[in-house]
């Protein structure tokens, strides 16, 4: 893509995402460029979140961003690009998912009841035992498996929501999903989570004691 300087609008502050988008539909590459540079570690670092991969997540980062080209002028504008973009990342990761034989995935589309079970876990309390303290990369090492092990209806809405940090209402948009889809999925995914969590914890505790 060109790399001419986007032009400052007036006051000097960068042109705004929907100013882009419009320059950008009368083609103007640069303006896309620019909504490429903005987004591109968002999408990359999203699509590693849900897909635990890191080829794939070049693969669906490119795929993205070509698509959205490709189909700009589709776009309504009723949402953020941004979020328009995002839902085409989650597709592309979830149909990578589903190339996997050995992830059976679940269609976003598939509907969850919010007025489940009583889901019962054991949750051990979390202390701060100097023992069990770990690395910034051992700690993101953990999480990140953690998250790999949950189905993919719940880690794409995890990610969203607790990784990306979009608002509830944006996570729904995003996923074509209600707002109390959202709330039962993330808090099934943050339940499984904690669970996850606890037992890696415990196990490793356990290890450090047989060594005592």
């Amino acid at each position: 893509m060109p790399s001419q300087e986007i032009d400052r609008e007036q006051g000097g502050q960068p042109p705004t995402e929907s100013a882009l988008v419009e320059r950008a539909r009368q083609g103007d590459l640069a303006a896309f460029s620019e909504l490429v540079s903005r987004y591109e570690r968002k999408i990359y670092r999203m699509a590693r979140n849900i897909t635990q991969n890191d080829e794939d997540a070049e693969d669906i980062l490119q795929d993205s961003f070509l698509k959205a080209f490709e189909h700009l002028d589709s776009f309504q504008g009723q949402s953020k690009f941004y979020t328009w973009l995002v839902r085409i990342a989650v597709n592309e990761s979830l149909m990578r998912l589903r190339k996997r034989k050995s992830d059976r995935t679940v269609s976003l589309d598939e509907n969850i009841e919010t007025d489940e079970e009583p889901i019962v876990r054991e949750i051990a309390v979390w202390d701060d035992n100097p023992e069990l303290r770990y690395t910034q990369a051992e700690m993101r090492e953990i999480l990140d498996k953690a998250i790999a092990g949950l189905k993919p209806i719940f880690r794409a809405v995890f990610v969203l929501r607790d990784v990306e940090e979009l608002s509830t209402e944006e996570t729904a948009e995003t996923l074509g999903l209600s707002v109390a889809a959202v709330k039962s999925r993330l808090l099934r995914a943050r339940l499984q989570l904690r669970e996850k969590l606890t037992r890696i914890f415990k196990r490793k505790g356990d290890q450090i004691l047989g060594y005592v």
